[in-house]
C-alpha cells in the first residue's frame, strides 16, 4: 500500500516513525494526515512509551488507532461510553467549544472557567472510559468503539479528522473474528502458515530442496522432530530438577515453547509482555538475586536488547541462558523476522559462549550443560526441525560439549557450514 510508508517486523516502534512523518510535515509545510495504527500489547514496548511521552509535549496533528484486540486493555463499557464519544468527536460540539473558550478568554475569571469546564469532562470520560491515562499524557482520548462496525468507524473517522492535536482513537476488535478457528484459538494463526479453510488444520509442507538438489547419503532432508518442541520439553525436565530456574518471555509464550513450562511452573514463568529491553534487564536481576533465567526469545528481536545483554549481562559475567530461536532464515515468516546477524553481534560481546546445535537432540544436551554454567550462554537454533540427521554422541568434549557424529558440530568456524545448516551446506555443493 503506498499508504503504508514502513516495513516492521515489531510492534512497538511505529509512534516514533509517525511522529518523525508529522514533524517532516510541519516543517516542509505540508498538510497531509499521519495515523499510526498500534496494538494493544504493543504499548508495553519501551519506544511506544516514549513516543507517547515525546507526542503529548509536542502535540503534533496525529492520530494513533488503538487496535484493542482484547489481549491487554479492558473491554468496552458500554452505551453511556460510546455516547459520550459520538458527542465529543462531533464536529458541531467541538466548534461550539472552541468557540465558548474564545469567548471564555476575554471573560473575567474566564480561564478558570474553561479550565473548570475541561475538569469536568474528563472526571466525566474517567467515569465511563478507560483513557483518562492518555488524556494525562496530552492525547485527545477518543473510545472505546467497536472495530468490526464499519458505519461507526467512518464516521468516527471523519469526525476525528478534523481535530487537532494528537487524537487516540481506541478501537476494540476481537482477533481473528469472522473465521471461528481462528477466534478459538489466536495465537496459533497468528503466524502465517498453510491451512485447511474447512477445519482450520495445518497442512503439511515438504521441504523446499526436495527435488532440487541431489541429496548427501548422510542427508534426509526430511524434517526432524522441531527445535522449539525440544527446547520445551527439556525446558519442563530441567524446571522439576532445578528448582531456581526461571524461564523469562517477551510476549511469545507459545512461539518460543514456554508455554507448556508456564502450566506446569506459572510461578516460576515471566512474561514481560512486548520489552525485549526489559526482558533482559530482568534476567540479569534474577541472575544476580541467586535464580537461573534462561530467556527465550527470537533472534529478530534479541538485536533490541543488544546493549542489555552487553552491559547487564555479559559486562558483569551473569549465568543467564539465551534461548534464541528463529535464527538463520525463516521462511514464511519474511525478512523482518530473519535472524541472520545474532552471531555476527554477539561474538563481539565479552563472556558469552555461543553454542548452534545441528539436531533437537544436541539442543537438550547443550540446554543442561548451559544452566550449569557460571557464565552467560547463548543457544541459537533455527525454525522448525532441522534438515538432515547424523546422530549426536553424548560423550563429553571441550568444556563437556557434546560431540556430532557423522561431520555435522557444535561449533562455529567449520568450511562447510554449521549447527543446523550443515547438512543444507552439504547438499548445496
Amino acid at each position: 500500500s503506498p499508504y503504508d510508508l514502513f516495513t516492521t517486523g515489531h510492534g512497538g516502534t511505529v509512534l516514533s516513525t509517525a511522529l518523525g512523518l508529522a514533524m517532516a510535515r510541519d516543517h516542509l509545510k505540508g498538510a497531509r494526515n499521519v495515523v499510526a495504527i498500534i496494538g494493544d500489547a504493543s504499548l508495553g514496548e519501551g519506544m511506544a512509551l516514549e513516543a507517547l511521552n515525546h507526542i503529548g509535549h509536542l502535540k503534533p496533528n496525529l492520530l494513533v488507532i488503538l487496535n484493542d484486540n482484547r489481549m491487554s486493555i479492558a473491554k468496552p463499557v458500554g452505551g453511556l461510553s460510546r455516547y459520550l464519544n459520538r458527542i465529543i468527536t462531533n464536529p458541531t460540539y467541538n466548534q461550539i467549544r472552541f468557540d465558548i473558550e474564545q469567548l471564555a478568554a476575554r471573560l473575567p475569571h474566564g480561564p478558570q472557567l474553561i479550565r473548570l469546564g475541561r475538569k469536568v469532562e474528563e472526571s466525566l470520560k474517567g467515569l465511563l472510559v478507560p483513557g483518562l491515562v492518555f488524556e494525562e499524557l496530552g492525547f485527545r482520548y477518543v473510545g472505546p468503539i467497536n472495530g468490526h462496525n464499519l458505519p461507526d468507524l467512518i464516521t468516527t473517522f471523519k469526525n476525528v479528522k478534523r481535530l487537532k492535536g494528537p487524537i487516540l482513537l481506541h478501537v476494540s476488535t476481537l482477533k481473528g473474528k469472522g473465521y471461528r478457528f481462528a477466534e478459538e484459538d489466536p495465537e496459533r494463526f497468528h503466524k502465517i502458515e498453510p491451512f485447511d479453510i474447512a477445519t482450520g488444520a495445518l497442512k503439511a509442507q515438504g521441504s523446499r530442496l526436495k527435488g532440487k538438489t541431489k541429496q548427501p547419503a548422510a542427508c534426509s532432508l526430511q524434517p526432524a522432530a522441531s527445535f522449539t518442541e525440544a527446547f520445551s520439553e527439556e525446558l519442563v525436565r530441567l524446571g522439576e530438577a532445578h528448582q531456581r530456574l526461571v524461564a523469562v518471555t517477551a510476549a511469545m509464550p507459545e512461539g518460543t515453547g514456554v508455554s507448556e513450562f508456564a502450566k506446569r511452573y506459572p510461578t516460576r514463568c515471566i512474561d514481560v509482555g512486548m520489552a525485549e529491553q526489559h526482558a533482559l534487564g530482568v534476567a540479569a536481576g534474577l541472575a544476580r538475586g541467586g535464580a537461573r533465567p534462561i530467556v527465550a526469545i527470537y533472534s529478530t528481536f534479541l538485536q533490541r536488547a543488544f546493549d542489555q545483554i552487553m552491559h547487564e549481562i555479559c559486562l558483569q559475567e551473569l549465568p543467564v541462558v539465551l534461548a534464541i530461536d528463529r535464527a538463520g532464515l525463516v521462511g514464511e515468516d519474511g525478512p523482518t523476522h530473519h535472524g541472520v546477524f545474532d552471531i555476527a553481534y554477539l561474538r563481539i560481546l565479552p563472556n558469552l559462549i555461543i553454542l548452534s546445535p545441528k539436531d533437537p537432540t544436541e539442543l537438550s544436551a547443550m540446554l543442561r550443560w548451559a544452566v550449569e554454567q557460571e557464565k552467560p550462554v547463548a543457544i541459537r537454533y533455527s525454525r522448525g526441525g532441522v534438515i538432515g540427521g547424523a546422530a549426536t554422541d553424548r560423550r563429553p568434549r571441550q568444556h563437556g560439549l557434546p560431540c556430532a557424529q557423522g561431520g555435522g558440530g557444535s561449533l562455529a568456524g567449520r568450511d562447510r557450514g554449521h549447527g543446523h545448516q550443515r547438512p543444507v551446506c552439504e547438499t548445496a555443493r
